[in-house]
Protein backbone atom coordinates (compact mmCIF):
# COMPACT_ATOMS: atom_id res chain seq x y z
CA UNK A 1 0.00 0.00 0.00
CA UNK A 2 2.77 2.21 1.20
CA UNK A 3 4.65 1.64 -2.72
CA UNK A 4 1.24 2.38 -4.51
CA UNK A 5 0.95 6.08 -2.85
CA UNK A 6 4.81 6.45 -3.44
CA UNK A 7 4.76 5.56 -7.27
CA UNK A 8 1.39 7.76 -7.49
CA UNK A 9 3.06 10.72 -5.69
CA UNK A 10 6.02 9.62 -8.37
CA UNK A 11 3.87 10.07 -11.80
CA UNK A 12 1.91 12.82 -10.03
CA UNK A 13 5.58 15.24 -9.70
CA UNK A 14 6.65 13.72 -13.21
CA UNK A 15 3.87 14.69 -14.99
CA UNK A 16 3.83 18.36 -13.10
CA UNK A 17 7.29 18.75 -14.23
CA UNK A 18 6.34 17.90 -17.58
CA UNK A 19 3.56 20.41 -17.98
CA UNK A 20 6.14 23.37 -16.22
CA UNK A 21 8.69 22.41 -18.59
CA UNK A 22 6.18 22.82 -21.73
CA UNK A 23 5.30 26.49 -20.39
CA UNK A 24 8.49 27.56 -20.02
CA UNK A 25 9.81 26.73 -23.41
CA UNK A 26 7.95 28.88 -25.79
CA UNK A 27 8.75 31.59 -22.86
CA UNK A 28 12.66 30.70 -23.52
CA UNK A 29 12.27 30.95 -26.81
CA UNK A 30 10.72 34.25 -26.71
CA UNK A 31 13.28 36.25 -24.46
CA UNK A 32 16.23 34.74 -27.12
CA UNK A 33 14.41 36.55 -29.22
CA UNK A 34 16.56 39.71 -30.91
CA UNK A 35 15.00 43.46 -30.08
CA UNK A 36 15.92 46.51 -30.71
CA UNK A 37 16.49 50.33 -29.42
CA UNK A 38 14.77 52.54 -31.52
CA UNK A 39 15.54 56.38 -31.19
CA UNK A 40 13.62 58.86 -33.42
CA UNK A 41 14.32 62.37 -33.68
CA UNK A 42 11.36 64.12 -35.83
CA UNK A 43 12.33 67.75 -36.75
CA UNK A 44 10.53 70.54 -39.21
CA UNK A 45 12.00 70.26 -42.70
CA UNK A 46 11.73 74.51 -43.08
CA UNK A 47 14.03 75.37 -40.03
CA UNK A 48 15.21 72.00 -38.02
CA UNK A 49 13.77 72.31 -35.13
CA UNK A 50 12.17 69.77 -33.46
CA UNK A 51 8.64 68.66 -33.33
CA UNK A 52 7.01 68.34 -30.06
CA UNK A 53 3.71 65.88 -29.25
CA UNK A 54 4.21 64.45 -32.32
CA UNK A 55 2.96 60.47 -32.73
CA UNK A 56 5.45 58.01 -33.49
CA UNK A 57 2.96 55.01 -34.56
CA UNK A 58 4.99 51.45 -34.85
CA UNK A 59 3.08 48.63 -36.60
CA UNK A 60 4.53 45.46 -37.00
CA UNK A 61 4.59 44.40 -41.09
CA UNK A 62 4.49 40.66 -42.11
CA UNK A 63 6.75 38.86 -45.03
CA UNK A 64 3.64 39.71 -47.40
CA UNK A 65 3.93 43.46 -46.94
CA UNK A 66 0.33 44.17 -44.88
CA UNK A 67 0.33 45.90 -41.60
CA UNK A 68 -0.11 43.17 -39.06
CA UNK A 69 -2.48 43.59 -35.76
CA UNK A 70 -1.08 45.51 -32.20
CA UNK A 71 1.33 48.67 -32.60
CA UNK A 72 2.60 50.73 -30.12
CA UNK A 73 2.54 55.08 -30.11
CA UNK A 74 4.97 56.85 -28.88
CA UNK A 75 4.56 60.67 -28.20
CA UNK A 76 8.02 63.38 -28.60
CA UNK A 77 9.03 65.48 -25.91
CA UNK A 78 10.32 69.33 -25.95
CA UNK A 79 13.53 68.21 -28.06
CA UNK A 80 11.39 66.33 -30.86
CA UNK A 81 12.69 62.61 -29.24
CA UNK A 82 10.94 59.59 -28.37
CA UNK A 83 12.51 56.26 -28.12
CA UNK A 84 11.76 52.65 -27.43
CA UNK A 85 13.69 49.63 -26.31
CA UNK A 86 12.37 45.94 -27.11
CA UNK A 87 11.24 46.08 -30.66
CA UNK A 88 11.69 42.91 -32.02
CA UNK A 89 14.02 42.44 -35.80
CA UNK A 90 12.05 42.49 -38.55
CA UNK A 91 9.50 44.78 -40.80
CA UNK A 92 8.29 47.43 -38.99
CA UNK A 93 5.92 50.42 -40.90
CA UNK A 94 6.45 53.75 -38.48
CA UNK A 95 4.24 56.80 -39.31
CA UNK A 96 4.97 60.25 -37.67
CA UNK A 97 1.70 62.45 -36.71
CA UNK A 98 2.16 65.74 -36.12
CA UNK A 99 -0.84 69.25 -36.20
CA UNK A 100 0.37 71.11 -38.88
CA UNK A 101 2.74 68.99 -40.86
CA UNK A 102 1.84 65.96 -43.64
CA UNK A 103 1.98 62.68 -41.87
CA UNK A 104 5.12 60.66 -42.32
CA UNK A 105 5.18 57.20 -42.89
CA UNK A 106 7.71 54.24 -44.07
CA UNK A 107 8.25 50.32 -43.90
CA UNK A 108 11.82 49.41 -42.57
CA UNK A 109 13.90 46.35 -41.66
CA UNK A 110 14.44 45.90 -37.96
CA UNK A 111 18.06 44.16 -38.07
CA UNK A 112 20.84 46.05 -35.61
CA UNK A 113 20.45 46.49 -31.50
CA UNK A 114 20.20 50.20 -32.00
CA UNK A 115 18.77 52.26 -34.64
CA UNK A 116 18.34 55.74 -35.05
CA UNK A 117 15.91 57.81 -36.52
CA UNK A 118 15.81 61.28 -38.29
CA UNK A 119 12.54 62.61 -39.40
CA UNK A 120 11.63 66.00 -41.17
CA UNK A 121 8.14 66.46 -41.29
CA UNK A 122 7.31 69.05 -44.49
CA UNK A 123 4.29 71.38 -43.92
CA UNK A 124 1.19 71.07 -46.18
CA UNK A 125 1.41 71.95 -50.02
CA UNK A 126 -1.29 73.20 -51.90
CA UNK A 127 -3.42 71.19 -53.73
CA UNK A 128 -2.19 70.63 -57.28
CA UNK A 129 -4.73 71.81 -60.30
CA UNK A 130 -3.92 70.52 -63.93
CA UNK A 131 -5.41 73.85 -64.88
CA UNK A 132 -3.21 75.64 -63.37
CA UNK A 133 0.07 76.89 -65.18
CA UNK A 134 3.36 75.05 -63.55
CA UNK A 135 6.44 76.68 -64.11
CA UNK A 136 9.06 74.06 -65.21
CA UNK A 137 6.57 71.37 -66.62
CA UNK A 138 7.15 69.60 -69.92
CA UNK A 139 4.09 70.95 -72.44
CA UNK A 140 1.96 67.50 -73.55
CA UNK A 141 2.07 66.82 -77.44
CA UNK A 142 -1.52 67.88 -77.69
CA UNK A 143 -0.85 71.66 -76.56
CA UNK A 144 2.13 71.79 -78.44
CA UNK A 145 -0.19 70.86 -81.60
CA UNK A 146 -2.58 73.32 -80.50
CA UNK A 147 -0.30 76.12 -80.07
CA UNK A 148 0.82 75.41 -83.57
CA UNK A 149 -2.67 74.96 -84.66
CA UNK A 150 -3.34 78.75 -83.13
CA UNK A 151 0.07 80.25 -85.00
CA UNK A 152 -1.04 79.25 -88.62
CA UNK A 153 -4.70 80.51 -88.41
CA UNK A 154 -4.86 83.58 -90.72
CA UNK A 155 -6.66 86.47 -88.34
CA UNK A 156 -10.54 86.94 -89.29
CA UNK A 157 -11.68 89.57 -91.77
CA UNK A 158 -14.44 92.03 -90.69
CA UNK A 159 -17.59 91.29 -92.58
Amino acid sequence: MKMASVTTWMIAALLSTFALLGEAQPQRDKNEEPTAVLNFLILKEDSGKPVRSAAVIMHPVSSHGKQERGGLELKTDAEGKTSFDGIPYGKLRVQVLASGFQTFGEDYDVNQARMDFTVKLKRPQGQYSIYDEHPGDPKTEKDKKDEKKDDKTPPAKPQ
